[in-house]
């Protein structure tokens, strides 16, 4: 093993997106500045991509970068830029692969990651054989999984590990493929016990709107941000701040992101295929804030929301407040900043209606037998969900 780095704990990251400079990097930079936290970054770039490397250049050679936060808050325009100062270095996988694998056993104490779409899918190539070869392997479960090994040798400490990918129980899932790998490639029962029971897998839930990078690095995001994160037992958080929510269960919230934010962007669309509302033309509207400042479109939302959308949610007793996520959520569809198309949240439109709008439906059938819900209703009857299709809901 390479020299000892006797430096403070660090946090290794796997993924350099602007979402993450956005996001747990910008928290951490905060954290750091209001003296929270100590602990910094190690980023890790696991994809050869010529964009993937200027980026490392970039976080090699700067001390800081810029994150513009740029929106409405509480009524007002908030439009400034930050200075994120949390990344202490940035290594790429293939190429410093031993150097990883010695910061991992020695000063980690956390892991985070944002993989992308792909980024929790196992690799037929990823063997047993890379435990003891100086060469990462390709996928992001069998890359941790050589390092939880190496760091059991090393000293056995337990470590915390907090995906961020878009997945539900992301900690769980992401440990029940690492104990699957182990098992394949047929490692120790005292190390599976280890995995299990000293390392600490966390299900989080992300949300921030980051609209652009600012080259080299850098974003662009609105002010709106929450990570929520599940209480485990023995869990120690890598830094603090404001926009970081620990719950007991991350179902409820899930839910109300699902209720009001998924299920808004989806019902406008919906509405803005058609191509006109109530004889008039839609075919300049081509954006969310556009669609809000559209008195027929924002009533017709407004609507679904006030008579239908909150009384479900209200009736399920989320553990959550769904007026005020309501009023966040005004807020960034309304954001001055933000360009965000319609034709963009239209792909993949009917999945959608499924994803988003059928699951609050059926939970209005369930807790509020006697209510009708006309707007709900008539979206999934013109997208061939209800009544009278082989997926009928009743």
């Amino acid at each position: 093993m390479q020299k000892d780095f006797e430096s403070p704990n660090l946090i290794m990251q796997f993924g350099t997106s602007r979402f993450l400079q956005a996001h747990v990097d910008f928290f951490v930079g905060e954290s750091i500045a209001q003296g929270l936290s100590t602990s910094k970054i190690a980023v890790i770039q696991s994809s050869n991509s010529p964009a993937g490397k200027q980026r490392m250049t970039a976080f090699s050679a700067c001390s800081s970068y810029p994150v513009k936060v740029q929106g409405m808050q509480n009524g007002h325009i908030v439009d400034h830029t930050h200075q994120v100062n949390s990344i202490e270095m940035a290594l790429q996988a293939n190429e410093d692969w031993q150097t990883i694998k010695t910061l991992f056993c020695q000063r980690v104490s956390h892991v985070i990651s944002n993989t992308a779409d792909q980024g929790f899918q196992l690799n037929v190539e990823d063997n047993a054989d890379l435990l003891t070869e100086n060469c990462a392997p390709k996928s992001f479960p069998a890359k941790l999984l050589v390092l939880l090994k190496a760091r059991f040798d090393f000293n056995q400490q337990g470590i915390v590990i907090m995906p961020c990918e878009l997945v539900v129980d992301n900690g769980e899932v992401l440990k029940d493929l690492v104990l699957g790998l182990a098992k394949d490639w047929q490692l120790s029962e005292e190390f599976v016990s280890w995995l299990q029971n000293s390392c600490c897998w966390v299900n989080s839930l992300v949300d921030r709107i980051v609209s652009q990078a600012i080259d080299p690095i850098g974003a662009v995001a609105e002010p709106y941000a929450l990570w929520a994160i599940e209480k485990k037992p023995h869990l120690k958080l890598p830094c603090q701040h404001n926009a970081i929510k620990l719950v007991d269960s991350l179902k409820d919230i899930e839910f109300l992101k699902l209720g009001v934010l998924n299920l808004s962007h989806t019902y406008l669309v919906d509405l803005w295929k058609k191509g006109e509302l109530n004889g008039e033309s839609l075919k300049d509207i081509t954006t969310v804030r556009e669609a809000m400042e559209h008195e027929g479109l924002r009533t017709e939302l407004e609507s679904l929301l006030a008579h239908e959308v909150i009384p479900i949610l209200s009736a399920a007793n989320l553990s959550e407040d769904v007026e005020s996520y309501v009023e966040s959520v005004r807020e960034r569809f309304l954001n001055p900043f933000l360009q965000h198309q319609l034709s963009d949240i239209a792909d993949n439109h009917h999945a959608k209606i499924e994803r988003r709008i059928v699951p609050i439906f059926q939970k209005g059938l369930d807790v509020l037998p006697a209510k009708a819900f006309p707007k709900l209703s008539a979206c999934l009857s013109a997208n061939g969900l209800y009544p009278n299709t082989e997926t009928s809901l009743l």
